[in-house]
């Protein structure tokens, strides 16, 4: 039992906290089914602890990194039929939240349950969040957070400023990320959750760097 919840349940007042986190929950509820409604795709919009968020287009760095990496997440995982790789536009529906990660994976058992026209999707195996200086903040804190607690076995951080990538893991039944690497340009970068995926960390920052990763993994 953690901490935080354990103080809750000493308190006298317990049981009113319980109904207005009842009553809070519903509307909640609500409000982001008028935010499913409202949004189209034409807007990058994510509904974060009870509030629209709207971002800002983004800039080159940050789109070529995204680019980048789930070109060879998708050709790699199509190539070995590993399951589905999307990117940027996907709305990722969680228990309180929805986020729109700049690339999510699922797993072949999951990924054959999804239709065309499905547009909700459950927790992925493997999320990466480039960041940006308006979605830090999420990227590192909420995000971060919640991927853990539903299960998202590994999560990546891009920096496109230092060109520095964060891999983040889940260890054993603990629901909270440990740092597993902190890659630069010079490293290789290799995946839990996505068997057998390795790249130099060079072909997310590098054109050249990653027309020659992609070449080499046509070629295997």
């Amino acid at each position: 039992m953690s901490t935080a919840l354990k103080e809750l349940l000493d308190l006298p007042n317990l049981p009113q906290l319980v109904e207005k986190a009842r009553q809070y929950l519903q509307e909640e509820a609500l409000r982001r089914e008028q935010f499913y409604d409202d949004i189209d795709e034409t807007v990058k919009a994510e509904f974060i602890n009870s509030e629209v968020i709207i971002h800002s287009p983004f800039k080159r760095r940050h789109n070529n990194a995204r680019k980048y990496l789930s070109l060879l997440l998708d050709v790699y995982t199509r190539s070995n039929d590993l399951g589905e790789v999307q990117d940027e536009k996907i709305m990722i529906h969680l228990s309180r939240n929805s986020f729109e990660p700049d690339i999510a994976f699922w797993n072949q058992e999951k990924a054959k349950e999804f239709h065309d026209d499905q547009m909700l999707f459950p927790a992925p195996d493997f999320v990466v969040e480039v960041l940006s200086p308006s979605t830090a903040g999420y990227d590192r804190g909420i995000k971060k957070v919640d991927y853990a607690l539903h299960g998202v076995a590994e999560y990546w951080i891009i920096d496109p400023v230092e060109n520095i990538v964060e891999q983040y893991l889940l260890e054993g039944e603990e629901e909270e990320y440990h740092l597993h690497g902190r890659k630069e340009m010079r490293d290789e970068i290799t995946s839990h959750a996505i068997p057998g995926f390795k790249i130099p960390v060079s072909a997310i920052f590098s054109a050249s760097a990653n027309l020659a990763a992609l070449q080499r993994m046509q070629q295997t």
